[in-house]
């Protein structure tokens, strides 16, 4: 039984492997997930994995998700940071569905009243926005996707719009939008990559190399539709 088992674990991890890969093909696979941002020593959900692959020896309680990934968020008021807290809650939440639908229903909550309060929270807008599209890309279209309608995109973009100058967030923006629309992404993109001068953390996500290929993520949002792909 020991051993049917491990043997289901094992093909599922290769599955996941392989969704990755295929799907980089040809938009460099699902970036949100599959791609580790950089967030130098600051705090986030315990991870010992690499990309999008759990190690199954973080020991983490995934009924606490929720809670914990707020806090962090709450914390930080780096983009980045929030950023790559929610590619592992997401992580987290395929692993357990109702902890996945109840942060993005405590995310979403926590951004309609940062709207309506007197002092706006962009970022509390933008968590709200990435986790769905972040949610979108690893949990898909099906059943099992509690974002499933919500446009990520359109709240990121109403976050920038609350936000004004944030080239990591302009970096978020152009991964979401890497399947279209094209000249939003290509505007996004070329915000980030200038904004990167003055930002050294956001300067090594963009030169750091997705999934160990040869293309950076600058240039992999920087590109038209049709140089997309991933070198093998």
């Amino acid at each position: 039984m020991k051993n049917n088992l491990l043997g289901v674990l094992r093909g599922c991890i290769a599955a996941l492997a392989a969704c990755c890969l295929v799907a980089s093909a040809a938009f460099a696979g699902p970036p949100l997930i599959c791609h580790a941002f950089d967030i130098g020593g600051a705090k986030s959900l315990p991870f010992v994995g690499h990309d999008w692959n759990l190690s199954g020896g973080e020991g983490y309680n995934t009924s606490d998700l929720a809670k914990d990934t707020i806090a962090i968020l709450d914390a930080s008021p780096v983009t980045l940071v929030h950023m790559e807290t929610l590619r592992r809650a997401t992580l987290y939440g395929r692993k357990d569905p109702q902890a996945a639908k109840r942060l993005l229903l405590m995310l979403t909550a926590r951004a309609d009243a940062a709207q309506s309060s007197a002092h706006l929270d962009a970022l509390a807008v933008f968590d709200a926005g990435y986790v769905a599209a972040t949610y979108q890309q690893w949990l898909g279209e099906g059943g099992e996707n509690p974002a499933h309608g919500p446009d990520g995109y359109a709240l990121v973009k109403k976050a920038l719009a609350m936000r004004g100058n944030d080239a990591q967030m302009e970096f978020a923006a152009a991964l979401i939008a890497l399947r279209g629309p094209e000249a939003d992404q290509q505007a996004h993109a070329a915000k980030a990559v200038a904004g990167a001068n003055a930002d050294e953390l956001l300067a090594r996500n963009l030169n750091s190399h997705f999934l160990g290929q040869s293309q950076t993520m600058a240039e992999m949002i920087t590109r038209g539709p049709e140089t997309k792909a991933v070198r093998r």
